[in-house]
């Protein structure tokens, strides 16, 4: 390798680094919606040069976890109702799309991965939360993986992180955890598989709906 693709692949790697750093802290509300991102504070605290920091921000923007202030800097994007209401319903109507294309050429497949999947945030349950989310979103985007529509996989995936951001922002109310999530996970587990389209549309949907109730009444307050 050169001494200059050497340098090329430091400073990539540098900027994968602040990138996947920065994005998890705003997604845990590390970084508070919007909080302004001063390139010399982050750079001390990810202890990288500027240049990834910079880097990292752009990319962030195209996340649209990150937002330009008239070309002088960055912000953590502002977290509103408004905001998080049309994430639910783009999410419902795409996932909606997505879940039906999947079952329509539902191959054993895909079926047997949905199955592992769904063990596998099962036992996660029983380990670290990060562990858990991972394997939470690993679920959610199984579902929609046969799809046959990598675009539209890649929107559902990017209102998945919108939407974990403001779940994280309203964690810590009392009801959050008074439903049976685990068993609204096995109906759309249950319904997919049987291939019943309309039915797991409705239990996907409600599930997703029934935690945008309770985080709109968390906004409100």
């Amino acid at each position: 390798m050169s001494i200059i693709d050497e340098t090329s692949g430091k400073e990539a790697s540098a900027t994968r680094g602040a990138y996947m750093t920065l994005r998890d802290m705003i997604l845990k509300g590390e970084l508070p919606a919007g909080q302004k991102l001063k390139i010399e504070r982050l750079r001390g605290l990810l202890k990288t040069g500027a240049s990834p920091v910079r880097e990292a921000l752009s990319l962030l923007t195209s996340d649209m976890l990150v937002e330009r202030i008239d070309q002088r800097g960055f912000r953590a994007a502002p977290a509103n109702k408004a905001n998080f209401e049309e994430i639910l319903e783009l999410r419902c109507t795409l996932e909606d799309l997505a879940l039906r294309k999947s079952i329509a050429a539902a191959t054993p497949q895909w079926e047997e991965q949905l199955i592992l999947t769904h063990h596998r945030m099962c036992k996660s349950v029983e380990q670290d939360i990060l562990v858990f989310e991972e394997a939470h979103k690993t679920f959610h985007m199984a579902i929609l993986a046969n799809s046959g529509s990598p675009v539209l996989e890649r929107y559902c995936a990017q209102l998945y992180d919108l939407n974990i951001r403001y779940r994280n922002l309203a964690a810590g109310g009392s009801k959050y955890q008074r439903r049976d999530i685990a068993a609204e996970h096995g109906e759309i587990l249950e319904a997919a598989v049987q291939c019943d389209a309309d039915r797991a549309s409705a239990c996907l949907l409600k599930h997703y709906r029934l935690t945008g109730k309770y985080l709109g009444r968390e906004l409100d307050a």
